[in-house]
C-alpha cells in the first residue's frame, strides 16, 4: 500500500500534477499491487500511472509501459518529453517504455512470459472501437494473472459531476462521426459493457467498486470546457452531415450548459465517478 502523502513526492520528481498522482495511488491501492510485481500497463500516456506503479513495485519489480501514440503527441508537454523526465529519476530503471500498439506488443511477447497484473487506467475510452479492447483482452489470456481496469463510470454521485457525464457522452457522439480522431474520448464504453467484453474473452469479474474523485482532479472541468467552446459547434459542422445528428449534438451540448447553469456560478464542474475493477 502506498500512502497518499507520497503523491507530492512522486509528482514533484516526475513533474506531474499531484492530484492526478493521488488519484492513481488510490486505484493501485485498491488492486493491491505488491513490491516485486511484474506489471504491464496498457495506455501509459505521459506516465502519471506508470510512475505510481513503478513506486509500488519497488526495485525488485518492473513496469512494461505500452502506448502507440506518437512521442510528439500532447501539449504543452509531449509524451516523449514526459516519459524522458520519469526515466531520469530513480524510477527509470524499473520502467520499459514501448511505443507500439498493445495488441502488437502482446503478439510479439516471448512464449512463456507472464505478468502478475495488466492494468488499463483511463485508457479504454481512447480506443477507436470496442474491438480493440476485445482483441487486447483475448490476447492477454495466459499472459497476465489478472487484469485491473479503471475507467469513468458514467455516473455522478455528486450533482456537480453531472456536467462531466453529459460532456463525455456529447464528445463521444461527435467523435463517433469522425473518420479519424485523436481525442481522449473516442469510445465511451460503460462499465457494464467492459465487463461483458471481459466475460466474452474469458475473464471473470472478481471485484468492482465506484469511487468519487477528489475535488482536485480536474478532468471533468477540462472536458466540459472543450464542449462549451464555440469551436465545438464548428467541429459538429465539419464532421457531421446528417441534419438529425447535428440537432442531437446541439441539444446534447445545450444539456451540458443547462446542467452547469443549474449548479450556479459559484460551483464548477467536478469529475465523474471512476469505476475500479479486477478480473481473473
Amino acid at each position: 500500500m502506498l500512502d497518499l502523502s507520497a503523491a507530492e513526492t512522486i509528482a514533484a520528481k516526475c513533474q506531474h500534477d499531484a492530484n492526478q498522482t493521488r488519484h492513481r495511488i488510490g486505484l493501485i491501492n485498491e488492486w493491491r499491487i505488491e513490491p516485486g510485481s511484474k506489471v504491464l500497463e496498457i495506455g501509459c500516456g505521459q506516465g502519471e500511472c506508470t510512475a505510481v506503479l513503478a513506486t509500488a513495485v519497488g526495485a525488485e519489480g518492473y513496469v512494461d509501459a505500452v502506448d502507440p501514440a506518437s512521442l510528439d503527441y500532447g501539449a504543452p508537454v509531449t509524451l516523449g518529453e514526459a516519459q524522458s523526465v520519469i526515466s531520469k529519476t530513480d524510477l527509470g530503471d524499473r520502467i520499459n517504455w514501448n511505443q507500439i500498439s498493445p495488441l502488437d506488443f502482446l503478439l510479439a511477447m516471448d512464449e512463456g512470459k507472464t505478468y502478475d497484473v495488466a492494468v488499463l487506467v483511463h485508457s479504454i475510452w481512447y480506443f477507436p472501437s470496442q474491438d480493440i479492447l476485445i482483441d487486447i483482452l483475448r490476447a492477454l489470456r495466459g499472459k497476465a494473472k489478472r487484469v485491473c481496469i479503471a475507467e469513468y463510470a458514467l455516473s455522478a454521485s455528486i450533482p456537480a459531476a453531472m456536467p462531466h457525464v453529459l460532456a463525455a457522452l456529447t464528445r463521444a457522439t461527435l467523435e463517433a462521426h469522425k473518420r479519424v480522431s485523436d481525442e481522449n474520448i473516442q469510445t465511451a464504453l460503460a462499465p457494464a459493457r467492459i465487463t461483458a467484453i471481459a466475460e466474452e474473452t474469458e475473464w471473470k469479474l472478481v471485484h468492482q467498486m465506484v469511487i468519487t474523485p477528489h475535488e482536485g482532479l480536474l478532468d471533468g472541468s477540462w472536458e466540459v470546457g472543450t464542449v462549451k467552446r464555440e469551436e465545438f459547434l464548428a467541429e459538429i459542422d465539419s464532421a457531421v452531415y446528417d441534419e438529425r445528428v447535428k440537432v442531437l449534438l446541439w441539444s446534447m451540448r445545450a444539456a451540458v450548459l443547462n446542467s452547469l447553469a443549474t449548479l450556479g456560478p459559484e460551483v464548477g464542474a467536478r469529475t465523474m465517478d471512476t469505476w475500479v475493477a479486477e478480473f481473473k
